[in-house]
């Protein structure tokens, strides 16, 4: 299920230990909701947030940032902040 959100990298190296940043990232960026439950399952909401917070949302899209602060129950000031990092970033303005 989760091999296509994958495509770049060899899937069967993947780990949990080594890639949990990867990993962590792209299904909360691209994963399906089965991904993103199998995400949520393995790893545990407490370690999403911890992950989210640590890493500054960065690689989520301002949409994403709102929708997993919402479900992570995290700050506004501290999503608006990131929010605007996105938006002011690289690719913000594409």
């Amino acid at each position: 299920m989760l091999r296509p959100f994958f495509w770049d990298y060899p899937f069967a190296r993947l780990s949990i230990a080594k890639d949990r940043d990867l990993i962590i990232r792209r299904l909360l960026s691209s994963g399906s909701w089965d991904a993103v439950c199998w995400t949520r399952n393995q790893f545990g909401d407490q370690e999403l947030r911890n992950w989210l917070i640590a890493h500054k949302g960065r690689g989520l899209t301002p949409r994403q940032l709102r929708f997993w602060g919402l479900v992570f129950d995290l700050p506004a000031r501290q999503i608006n902040s990131w929010v605007r990092a996105a938006q002011n970033g690289v690719w913000g303005n594409r």
